[in-house]
């Protein structure tokens, strides 16, 4: 049944000139829950963090406000624009019921009723819990209403046809993987988690086809077209060891974007770096870790392989300060959303003294400020090690 829905997909013009009646009475969805239980926003900050929505809703380049709209999207299929969604009524979602987020965010479909483009990667959040989505809704409550709306997509026919993204999620919408296995680790469990839940390796590192689905054979096998032209290498545990990656050396990288070959991110990994997984703890980097280089879960040590010299460093001991742009460095303890990465994860006691960092006008996270960290640089083209 899937393949036929994937093939009436490939075939777009037709289906939608011939199906549109039907496509658009075609119900989608179910209800989410009737009540949701009280949220934290310091535990929804930190996930906004690691699920990307802090630096997919805000266009750092453009020095726009926190999640008031992010940076334009250039796909094969059109120019997407993430939208607005801070609490403004009218610009934003400040009309919106926690269910309705909920049912966006779980499910990808609008208060509406209408299907979002799979550029949401709403599919990868589709496990979290009620209490993962009040804590969201309660961090972007907290965040200054902006009132200007974001850009309409650019998308022409048949994409621009919202009835065909009903055949879409039916050919291609599956839950993550993120549920625990028996026999593995805490941490490991963690990692997946992230890895197959809200962090969503998967939407840059897998490739996709002609309708824009990823492809099953090629998971984490990396991707050369992403928006913008941007490329993702394979992060496949094979790959990694071969190209000298270590849980240490891997988890370091999260953090501050440095490579084992002493180079530093570029490209779209800057981003994910500099927004997103440097706000993470410790602990869940090295998770992430602990789960790329065995995704089977078999707790099987890694074979050594040949590396660059740089890789065989434990860049995990190194005090980079040195490597720090005076500019970049901690100054403050109130930065805003843009400014320095959490120390502490939802429900996780952290191990060092925090003090408070603001996203807006509210306390949203931790931060600790006598860390000096390089950026990575987003500007620079990704190098493989």
């Amino acid at each position: 049944m899937r393949k036929l829905i994937r093939t009436a997909l490939i075939l777009g013009p037709l289906t939608a000139g011939v199906g549109a009646a039907a496509l658009h009475l075609w119900p989608i969805g179910k209800s989410p829950s009737a009540e949701f239980p009280r949220g934290d926003a310091l535990n929804g900050a930190y996930l906004a963090r690691a699920s990307g929505c802090v630096s997919c809703h805000t266009n750092f380049e453009g020095d726009g406000a926190a999640l008031a709209g992010g940076a334009p999207l250039d796909t094969p299929f059109g120019v997407f624009v993430p939208p607005n969604i801070t609490p403004h009524p009218d610009a934003g979602i400040g009309r919106w019921t926690i269910r309705d987020f909920a049912k966006a965010v779980r499910q990808g479909i609008s208060p509406d009723g209408e299907p979002y483009y799979p550029v949401f990667t709403y599919s990868f959040y589709a496990t979290f819990s009620d209490q993962q989505i009040a804590d969201l809704w309660e961090a972007f409550r907290t965040v200054p209403a902006v009132a200007k709306r974001a850009p309409e997509h650019d998308v022409s026919f048949p994409f621009s046809f919202r009835g065909g993204l009903k055949l879409w999620r039916a050919g291609y919408l599956d839950m993550p993987n993120t549920g625990p296995l028996m026999g593995t680790s805490d941490a490991w469990n963690r990692g997946r988690q992230f890895v197959e839940g809200q962090t969503h390796c998967a939407a840059c590192h897998t490739g996709r086809n002609i309708a824009g689905g990823l492809k099953e054979s090629e998971t984490f096998a990396g991707n050369d077209d992403l928006p913008g032209g941007s490329k993702a290498p394979s992060i496949r545990a094979d790959d990694l060891v071969r190209k000298g990656w270590t849980e240490g050396n891997l988890a370091f990288a999260l953090k501050l974007g440095i490579m084992p070959s002493g180079d530093a991110f570029g490209g779209s990994m800057a981003e994910v770096v500099t927004y997103g997984t440097a706000y993470l703890t410790d602990a869940d980097r090295a998770s992430i870790a602990t789960y790329l280089l065995d995704p089977e879960g078999t707790g099987a040590p890694q074979a050594s392989v040949a590396s660059p010299v740089a890789s065989t460093v434990d860049h995990s001991a190194m005090n980079m300060a040195n490597l720090q742009d005076p500019d970049d460095s901690v100054a403050s303890s109130e930065l805003e959303l843009s400014g320095t990465p959490a120390k502490t994860a939802p429900r996780i006691t952290p191990e060092t003294t925090p003090v408070a960092v603001k996203m807006g006008n509210s306390t949203m996270g931790i931060v600790k400020t006598s860390q000096r960290r390089p950026r990575p640089r987003p500007d620079r083209v990704m190098r493989e090690p």
